[in-house]
Order: C-alpha cells, then sequence, then structure tokens
C-alpha cells in the first residue's frame, strides 16, 4: 500500500508540474502576442538600409524551435541567410528610397571568406550607383573588415581599430590524455593527408597535414588580401598585418590611431557620432535618441521584395554536417534532403537542379543517400549544376560529384577525398580501476565491437577493409563525374583539402562563379532564358511561429553578442575550444561509423552554433560511460 501511495505522489507531482509548464507557456505567449505589433513589410521608409549583422552570415539559417526561444535558451548569435543580403543590396541600388547603405558591425562573428567576397563585390555595385557604403564597428577583425574594405567610408571607435589575425591557428590534440586514460583508439583510415583523426592519434600534425594545410592557408590568406587591396588600395594591408607590432608601437599602443595612419579607417569617433554622419546622408530618424538616423530595416526590406517561391529551376541546398536521418535547416540530414528532393521532383515543373553546397562532409550513409536523390534528377532528365560557397569538401564533394558542371570560388575550400572510421574501446582504462572482461565466443566477430574488451584482429581487417572499399567507390564516384582515370584522381585525392583555384586548375570544379552563375547556368542547359529563369528552394517551410517568436525576441534584445574591444573579443572567440573539445569527444564517441569528414574545413566559414544534442561536458562524459 505504501508503494501505491509514492506512486500515485510522483503521478501527481508529474501531472501538477505539466500544468503548471503549459500555464507558464501559455501566458508567456500571450504576453507576447499582446505586447508585440509587427511592423508591416512592405512599409518600409526612406532612409539608410541598415545592416547590423549582430551574428554569422551563413549559407542556410538553421531552425530554432518555439521551446527554445519561449525558455530562453536559444542560441545568443543571429544567422542571416547570405542569398538575403545580396539581394537586398542587388535591390537597393536601383531603390530611390535607399540613400545610403549602412554597415554596423560591431556584433558580426563572420561568415567566410566566400560570403565575404559575394557581399563585397555587392556593395561594389551599391557604390557603382552613386551611393554611399558607410561602415561602422569597434574593432574590426578579419571577416568583418573585408566588407569594410568594400565601403566608401570607414569608421571605428577610438578605443577600438583593426585587428587582422590572417588564416590559421591551432587544433587541439588529444593523444597524450588518451593514453593516460587508456583508451585505446581503433582508426580505420584511407588517405595521406586524411588528418580528420591525427587529434586523436597524435599529438601534433604530421608532415603531410602540415604540407597541406600551409598550402590552403596561404593561398586563402592572399585571396584575401588581393579582395580587400583591391577594395582599398589605400590600405596599406600587408606591412599593417604583417607587422602588427611595429604598426602599434609607432601609434604608442593606440590601435585605432595605427589603423588610421595605415589607411585602414577613414575616421575615428564613437557611434553616436558616426550615426549623426550618417543622418547628415540618409534623414533624420523619427526618435530623438543620440545617434541615431533614418534606417530601414533588413529583416523587413528582404521580406518586401523576396520573389515568390516558384520558379522552375530548382536550388537545392547541402549546408552544414552531413548527418544521418533527419534534420532541420542548417544541418544536413540525409533523409530530409533526399525526401524534399523527391517530393519536389514529383510535384514540381522543374527544368534544372542547381546544388549549392557547404558543407565540410559528415556520414558517408548520408552522403550517398543525397547523391542517389539527386542522380534521380539526372534520370528524369534534368541538368544538374553545383554550386560550392565556403567548403565543399569530403561529404560535400561526394554530394557534388552528379554535377554536369561544378561552379566554385577562388576561396572555395574543396576536396579532401578520403575515408575514414574511428572508434574507441576501454580495456586500458578498465584495467586501470581493476576492472577486466571475459566472455565465449562462437565466431571471431561474437561481441564485436566490444568496447569494453577490445577488438579483434579479424574485426579491424574487416572494418579497414570496408573503408578501402569506400574509398574506391568514392574515388570512382569522382573519376566517372570529372572524366578522369581513378589512378588520375586518387592523386590528387587522399584526403587533401585544396582551395578552389587550385582545385580548378586540377580538375576538380569547372568554373569560377556564384550561386547566380550556376543558376543561369542551368537555365541554359534547359533551353530558358537566363535573365528570366526563376530559383524554385527546395527546404523545409519556415514555421511561422518560430519566426514569429524569433523576431519578438530579436525585438526585445537589441544588445550586441560580441565584446568591443581586441582582448575582450579574442578572449570570448576562444570559448570555441571548449565547445571544439566536447564535439571532438562526442563525435569519437558516437559520430557516425564511416565519415566523409574534413577537419581542417571547420575552421573557415562561419564560426558554428552547438548542436542541440551537444549539451556539454556532462552528458559526452555520461555518453562515454553508457
Amino acid at each position: 500500500m505504501a508503494f501505491v501511495k509514492g506512486a500515485w505522489r510522483i503521478l501527481v507531482a508529474i501531472k501538477d508540474g505539466l500544468v503548471l509548464l503549459f500555464l507558464l507557456l501559455f501566458f508567456g505567449a500571450l504576453y507576447a502576442a499582446l505586447s508585440y505589433s509587427p511592423k508591416p513589410a512592405k512599409s518600409v521608409s526612406s532612409g539608410a538600409l541598415l545592416l547590423d549583422l549582430d551574428g554569422t552570415v551563413v549559407e542556410q539559417p538553421a531552425e530554432i524551435s518555439p521551446t527554445a526561444l519561449l525558455s530562453g535558451s536559444a542560441p545568443e548569435a543571429k544567422e542571416y541567410r547570405l542569398s538575403d543580403i545580396v539581394a537586398a543590396l542587388e535591390a537597393a541600388k536601383g531603390d530611390a528610397k535607399v540613400k545610403a547603405v549602412v554597415l554596423n558591425l560591431d556584433g558580426f562573428l563572420g561568415g567566410g571568406q566566400v560570403a565575404m567576397t559575394r557581399i563585397g563585390a555587392a556593395l561594389d555595385a551599391v557604390r557603382a550607383a552613386k551611393k554611399p557604403v558607410l561602415a561602422y564597428a569597434t574593432l574590426y577583425t578579419d571577416d568583418s573588415y573585408q566588407l569594410a574594405a568594400h565601403a566608401s567610408e570607414v569608421w571605428s571607435d577610438p578605443l577600438g581599430g583593426v585587428a587582422i589575425l590572417g588564416r590559421g591557428g591551432s587544433n587541439l590534440y588529444y593523444k597524450g590524455l588518451i593514453d593516460k586514460l587508456g583508451v585505446n583508439t581503433h582508426v580505420y583510415r584511407v588517405g595521406t593527408y586524411k588528418s580528420f583523426v591525427e587529434p586523436f592519434t597524435r599529438s601534433e600534425q604530421s608532415p603531410e597535414a602540415r604540407q597541406a594545410n600551409q598550402a590552403l592557408a596561404d593561398a586563402l590568406w592572399q585571396n584575401w588580401q588581393d579582395d580587400v587591396q583591391k577594395a582599398r588600395p589605400r590600405a596599406r594591408i600587408a606591412a599593417y598585418a604583417g607587422d602588427p607590432a611595429a604598426a602599434a608601437r609607432a601609434a604608442n599602443g593606440d590601435i585605432a590611431k595605427a589603423a588610421l595612419a595605415a589607411g585602414l579607417v577613414d575616421k575615428l569617433g564613437d557611434e553616436s557620432a558616426f550615426g549623426e554622419h550618417v543622418a547628415e546622408i540618409a534623414g533624420d530618424a523619427t526618435g530623438d535618441k543620440a545617434g541615431s538616423f533614418a534606417a530601414i530595416d533588413l529583416r523587413a526590406y528582404v521580406k518586401a521584395r523576396a520573389p515568390a517561391n516558384d520558379g522552375q529551376i530548382g536550388v537545392l541546398t547541402v549546408a552544414g554536417d552531413i548527418v544521418d536521418g533527419e534534420a532541420g535547416p542548417g544541418t544536413a540530414g540525409g533523409d530530409t534532403i533526399s525526401d524534399l528532393l523527391l517530393t519536389a521532383l514529383d510535384q514540381r515543373n522543374l527544368k534544372a537542379l542547381v546544388v549549392r553546397v557547404d558543407s565540410p562532409g559528415g556520414s558517408v550513409m548520408a552522403s550517398e543517400r543525397i547523391r542517389s536523390a539527386i542522380m534521380q534528377a539526372k534520370e528524369d532528365g534534368l541538368p544538374v549544376v553545383v554550386s560550392m560557397g565556403n567548403v565543399a569538401a569530403s561529404g560535400g564533394y561526394w554530394v557534388s560529384t552528379p554535377g554536369d558542371v561544378i561552379f566554385a570560388e577562388p576561396e572555395t575550400i574543396t576536396g579532401s577525398i578520403g575515408v575514414f572510421g574511428i572508434l574507441p574501446s576501454f580495456e586500458g582504462t578498465l584495467a586501470k580501476m581493476g576492472i577486466t572482461t571475459d566472455g565465449v565466443r562462437t565466431t571471431p566477430l561474437s561481441g564485436q565491437p566490444d568496447i569494453a574488451g577490445g577488438t579483434t584482429p579479424e574485426f579491424d581487417q574487416i572494418m579497414q577493409l570496408g573503408v578501402e572499399d569506400i574509398y574506391r567507390r568514392f574515388v570512382g564516384l569522382v573519376a566517372r563525374a570529372r572524366n578522369k582515370t581513378p589512378q588520375q584522381i586518387d592523386a590528387i585525392a587522399q584526403g587533401r583539402v585544396w582551395d578552389g583555384g587550385t582545385a580548378r586548375q586540377i580538375g576538380l570544379v569547372d568554373r569560377f562563379g556564384g550561386l547566380e552563375d550556376a543558376i543561369a547556368e542551368a537555365a541554359r542547359r534547359a533551353k530558358l532564358d537566363p535573365a528570366k529563369a526563376r530559383a524554385y528552394r527546395i527546404e523545409k517551410a519556415p514555421d511561422p511561429w518560430a519566426e514569429w517568436l524569433e523576431a519578438l525576441a530579436e525585438r526585445e534584445s537589441d544588445d550586441a553578442t560580441a565584446p568591443r574591444d581586441m582582448l575582450a573579443r579574442q578572449a570570448w572567440a576562444q570559448r570555441g575550444w571548449a565547445m571544439q573539445a566536447v564535439s571532438d569527444v562526442r563525435a569519437l564517441v558516437s559520430g557516425a561509423g564511416v565519415r566523409a569528414d574534413c577537419l581542417e574545413c571547420r575552421g573557415y566559414g562561419a564560426p558554428r552554433r552547438p548542436r542541440p544534442d551537444d549539451a556539454g561536458m556532462m552528458a559526452t562524459l555520461a555518453a562515454l560511460w553508457r
């Protein structure tokens, strides 16, 4: 009887808790509905188009669940779709209501070199239309300064400046820790340069990985300097970045004055002074807040001018990690993307397909599922054109192989044609605690893989042979797609990562160009007029409820997410190391079995949001224990 009473109390407590949670959500939503009066999308006033980019620029923003928005656990940094920014700038150059374009980069966290180059070109077009582009930030770093260089006027706060870091940096290596813990990492790999597994097997880069990574960093750094120098010839960027200490000494430690002396910025002033200057050009704001000006909201401007999603050129986006099963936007779930494409092929009268890839790879099985769906489009007679963004490597290249033609940019990171699998076992760790294992077998594979007692030689051999077979398949896919022999592809594969310029020279991509060029090429191949071709985005329709809550959250929070001074900004950025460690350990424990993934690619492109299942170190350790 006591047991029944205790169980009843537990059930009543659960019921009461659920009722309370429902009431909190209900009244929270009611308060939001009563307090929020959305601005009509079409009521866009005259003034300066404001790109207040307090977050990251991405190919496809991740979906935030309504629960996370209501509970306040949504990610701090916002995500802005690259194509939305470009479309807004394209519209602004011919819009009489837009007197200027303003870049507020105080909270900008980056977006990758390809994205920055594309936005820079759109800013150049605005300037060519005789409209001023004004940029402001307390502290500029590489990505934000690449955008600012395309402005007609660059402002910095007197306490800020420009901090150019260049390409490169450190990765974490866990070999010493793994040895101390007694963990045995079983690695199955193909590819001299397939360095994804090196953090678990080495305490430093292999010579081959160092050579390839240095070549990649050098190429991207040169492309960055070329773009900045072309956009702002008066900036002495090479000297400033090459010897920043000398520039700081010459200005007695005043970084802002050092940037001004080097021609990197035009004026020093706080945000209020900058706003007053913009008001002289674009008009005063309706309020009386110091430094305010007549601003056109980017979100409203994009929404008012968004074209109907009813074109005949399907655009399929493969963005983020490629994972098995279902996933929301911003992560490339194999089942999700495959189902979306097959449904579009069945229900829409598509004439061609463009595959936009911005992914470092991931699961081989998911990559193949996506590739198979794209092949279905080819079997239906549709021309297939691939457009590569910041990164299209490993699994990202796997899904690109069906393309009739592949577009990339010189700054695109691609290749990494290699395969690996990694599995930990803990017999050494358990032995340190006095725990051993024993049992019986009927075959060499009985109980395998045994993470408590170790793997058998037969299991290891089968796994290595399987990885080698998948690598041969990968090489074969690329060879057929690029009209080369497997031997020719193997010579440039081996897991090596290439910049887009080199990739074009060795035949991994066909042409330089962006998404617009790919859509025009797809139209030509489908016998359509490229000037009249319209896109149909093949992606999950946004949740209106989540969109409304996200807009409300943005309205209630105007604070920049990143610190403004140099030391605090860099310390804030280094938090990524801790998140990377959690992600790496999680990948070791529960990642997909056989992967076509690229470690070095993750250091380029937009900073990544934590995935919802990356709950933290304790959750990862719990997974280890399980």
